[in-house]
């Protein structure tokens, strides 16, 4: 079995995913044989039950969205987690992590199995590779001079860019930025968290480039 019941929450017990498999077993060799002979307690969607965690990402890559995210990760940052958990509720391409290697995988809920990850130890790094494959890097941080994030259309081809919670975007990732987008903001606060801020600008792509998903 290649992934186990852990993928499921421990909390949750036997309330979440299914028992194992009755009646005659599928032939189909997206399943995992193990999954079906225990039960399968993962936090995947209904479709994916008892299937490998190689078919899972399988499948999930012919249907990826072409866009990606980046987040700078100079202090580790406990916010990775939850951008990556978000980028896979939303299909993006791929999650980049610049800066340190290392961060807390425990806000992904198991997520970074099924998503693709890509780490660059500078900035420049990283910019770099986007260059090479020709996609614009658009920054989220609120900052002067910044364009609304829904003011104007976000390329289909691109690469989400968050900063480091607290400071924000480095200065290297502000200038090389094709563009700066910021969040409207109504409260008190100056800011807020990168993992909610990863969310909102993916639904905004999503909104604007992608179909409703299969009920």
């Amino acid at each position: 079995m290649d992934d186990g019941v852990s993928d499921g929450d421990p909390a949750a017990g036997d309330s979440v995913g299914v028992g194992p498999w009755t009646g005659p077993w599928p032939a189909d060799p997206h399943y995992d044989p193990a999954l079906l002979r225990e039960g399968d307690r993962r936090n995947v969607v209904d479709r994916y039950r008892y299937w490998r965690r190689e078919a899972i990402v399988a499948d999930l890559d012919r249907r990826r969205h072409p866009f990606q995210v980046a987040i700078e990760n100079w202090q580790h940052d406990l916010n990775i987690g939850t951008v990556v958990r978000t980028a896979n509720a939303f299909l993006a391409e791929q999650v980049h992590v610049v800066g340190r290697r290392r961060w807390n995988r425990r806000g992904a809920m198991v997520t970074d199995r099924y998503q693709h990850l890509r780490h660059h130890e500078t900035i420049e790094e990283f910019l770099g590779w986007a260059a090479g494959e020709q996609l614009p890097v658009i920054g989220i941080d609120n900052l002067p001079g910044s364009r609304l994030l829904s003011a104007a259309g976000l390329p289909r081809r691109c690469v989400l860019l968050f900063g480091q919670e607290g400071p924000g975007l480095s200065a290297a990732a502000r200038t090389a930025c094709a563009e700066i987008r910021h969040i409207p903001q109504y409260g008190s606060t100056r800011s807020i968290n990168a993992g909610v801020a990863s969310g909102i600008a993916m639904y905004c792509w999503i909104q604007e480039h992608a179909a409703l998903p299969e009920p």
